[in-house]
């Protein structure tokens, strides 16, 4: 019991392989978004259900009513063939026809000396050509020939007797079912009013999630909510909206007390600088005041960072930035340092960024780059709605375990580095928070020239 066991576990946990092939073919087709996904629960079952519908109802009713009609035509036919053999008149049939014309109606001919034609090929799909063979064959027993392909509304039958040929001409609604139609057009009618009425309704409800989605995206990349943006539709759907409401207010309310506390604290020791500054001044030009100065110029440059680490560019509206310009920049920046720079753009080099804090995001990587390298590639794509910056160099480059600890505020790879370093271990946060403010994020890894590869990607 516990190896049967195990194996159901197995085959569980490890389906075979043609049901996980089966099984991904099926996810790559079915549509991924909530109003196709719910327009296929919906059609599905509508058409699982009118195709067994349909089945049953052409299986049973169309062949039953069709084999009922088909049966009594075939007796009426039996009955005059019985009538011509049991009341002969002299090649006159005059009465006969009348009778089958009035009472039957049926149009009769017959035709001494006759032969049957050549057998016709059997149709591929005819119900009433295989059930109206089946019944003269049991009830008459007679070789015949009959003609019930095409459009026409008559049916021939043509009975060989002991010498002569009797045929018959029906009303194909005698002995065929051909009203059923009817009921196949009121089906799939009824279907598509009712698919109708639910696309009309899915797409009430499918658009508060849509403006939804819309806000949030918006928040997460910085800019503006829609102003039209309110909850609607669904009570789930108003619950959701309204939690993002108060948790968008939650969120700007941190960030503007983060933002004016350190905005105070800033000022306050802005201005006890200020006096230090003042005193180390009047004391006069000593080699100890010099490097007190250069004390308060870090001091002066870590408030700086500090403060804009704190304060982000939340407040910046979206616009247009010229690559073209930012990439000259960058040329002019790496050529004071000595450094040899190559930009390059794929693609429409004016992107809807926030040009002053997306500008700072990458002269602070590139700024970093050609401090620890010699050579720097700067590559620019834009493509399907999407901004990727690639920054290569062929400095030393970071451990893989530190990739993502760079990012951390305060955090520097020299841990031995002293108190009277310059910099404040916040350029990459702060850039990888640019990054993310625009609704992307920043990543490292080997650059094919040797050093450090950063990509930064962004929507545009």
């Amino acid at each position: 019991m516990t190896t049967i066991d195990s194996i159901r576990r197995e085959y569980e946990r490890y389906p075979p392989r043609g049901i996980r092939r089966y099984t991904r073919w099926f996810t790559r087709r079915i549509p991924t978004g909530l109003y196709g996904r719910t327009l296929l629960i919906i059609i599905l079952p509508m058409v699982i259900l009118q195709s067994v519908i349909a089945f049953v109802f052409m299986e049973r009713h169309w062949q039953t009513v069709t084999q009922r009609l088909s049966t009594a035509v075939t007796r009426d036919i039996a009955a005059i063939i019985d009538v011509i053999d049991t009341y002969p008149q002299d090649a006159n049939f005059d009465e006969i026809t009348r009778i089958a014309r009035d009472r039957l109606q049926l149009n009769i001919a017959i035709e001494p000396e006759g032969a049957l034609p050549a057998p016709r090929s059997k149709p591929f799909f005819s119900i009433l050509d295989s059930i109206l063979s089946e019944e003269i064959t049991k009830q008459i027993k007679r070789p015949f020939w009959i003609d019930t392909i095409g459009d026409s509304n008559l049916v021939e039958i043509r009975i060989l007797l002991d010498d002569k040929v009797l045929r018959v001409f029906a009303r194909r609604s005698q002995a065929y079912a051909s009203n059923t139609h009817i009921f196949l057009l009121w089906m799939v009618g009824t279907s598509m009013v009712l698919l109708i009425i639910a696309i009309l309704f899915l797409r009430g409800q499918i658009r508060p999630i849509l403006s939804l989605a819309d806000a949030a995206e918006s928040f997460g990349k910085g800019q503006k909510m829609p102003e039209d943006f309110r909850p609607r539709g669904a009570d789930e759907i108003r619950r959701a909206g309204l939690a993002f409401i108060r948790m968008r207010e939650r969120i700007e309310r941190q960030i503007e007390q983060r933002t004016a506390m350190l905005t105070g604290v800033s000022h306050d020791l802005r201005t006890i600088l200020t006096r230090f500054r003042l005193q180390l001044a009047l004391v006069g030009d000593e080699a100890e005041t010099a490097r007190l100065n250069d004390d308060i110029d870090d001091m002066q440059s870590m408030l700086e960072g500090y403060l804009s680490f704190a304060r982000g560019e939340a407040q910046e509206d979206v616009g247009e930035l010229d690559l073209q310009k930012l990439f000259a920049k960058l040329d002019e920046h790496a050529g004071l340092h000595g450094r040899n720079i190559t930009c390059a753009i794929d693609g429409q080099p004016l992107v809807k960024v926030r040009p002053n804090a997306f500008s700072r995001l990458v002269i602070n990587l590139a700024s970093n780059a050609c401090r620890h390298a010699q050579n720097i590639k700067v590559q620019a794509t834009i493509r399907t709605g999407w901004l990727t910056i690639a920054i290569d160099d062929d400095g030393p480059g970071i451990p893989a375990e530190l990739r993502e600890d760079v990012f951390k505020p305060f955090f520097r790879l020299d841990e031995a580095r002293n108190q009277d370093s310059s910099g404040t271990g916040l350029g990459l946060a702060i850039a990888r928070d640019i990054a993310r403010s625009h609704g992307g994020d920043i990543t490292l890894s080997d650059s094919p020239m040797g050093g450090l590869q950063a990509v930064i990607r962004v929507p545009a």
